[in-house]
């Protein structure tokens, strides 16, 4: 994890610099206030960057793209790309980039890396950190692939898997420290900068 500055203790808006339903809902678990904007980044990976490195440069992009609108407020950023021994899948986006990624990846051993960062242009603040999700694919057959996509339609997750779906039928095991990070959002990560960024969780005043 990486830190920058010292959190103001003023109340400040809380925006989610992302367009995904996902992680909008993974959010509204922590029963506070915010809002969403949509950041204009470029996800194309730079030449031979590795998974773990795009997935945490974009989620701090993501983030600071929005706070360069919204100079007050807390933004939260998050990106994350699935880590086939060093080969960055991202969303298919369309049925046969879809079957191609699970074809690659059955019977085998995903990273899924997600990054979150939490960045406040106003006073500085800054951190951002990685949540890694080690996934064990079954060794699938084309027909589980294809009964699996035509019913689920994951062509905007990475790698093609909803885990919170139908997509858990897929995997054979999940490893990690941070459980709604396969979602999208590692929300314990994401407390812990919210908290130290000054947003208030689990009191009335957040709930309110």
């Amino acid at each position: 994890m990486n830190f920058v500055a010292k959190p103001s203790k003023t109340t400040r808006q809380l925006i989610l610099g992302s367009t995904s339903r996902y992680r909008r809902e993974l959010l509204e678990r922590l029963g506070i206030p915010f809002q969403v904007a949509a950041p204009e980044v470029d996800e194309t990976p730079l030449l031979q960057e590795a998974p773990r490195i795009l997935a945490e440069r974009l989620a701090l992009a993501k983030a600071k793209a929005v706070a360069a609108q919204f100079p007050q407020a807390v933004v939260i950023g998050s990106d994350q790309v699935a880590d086939l021994n060093g080969k960055s899948l991202g969303k298919p986006g369309t049925h046969d980039k879809a079957v191609a990624q699970l074809r690659l990846m059955r019977g085998q051993t995903v990273v899924f890396q997600t990054a979150v960062a939490v960045v406040c242009f106003e006073n500085g603040f800054e951190q951002r950190s990685l949540a890694a999700v080690r996934v064990k694919f079954r060794d699938l057959t084309d027909d589980e692939i294809e009964n699996y996509l035509q019913l689920e339609k994951p062509y905007d997750c990475a790698g093609s898997a909803k885990s919170e779906g139908l997509g858990i039928a897929l995997l054979a095991s999940i490893d990690s420290d941070d459980p709604t990070a396969l979602i999208g959002l590692p929300l314990i990560r994401t407390c812990q900068m919210l908290r130290a960024a000054g947003i208030e969780l689990l009191s009335n005043k957040a709930a309110s």
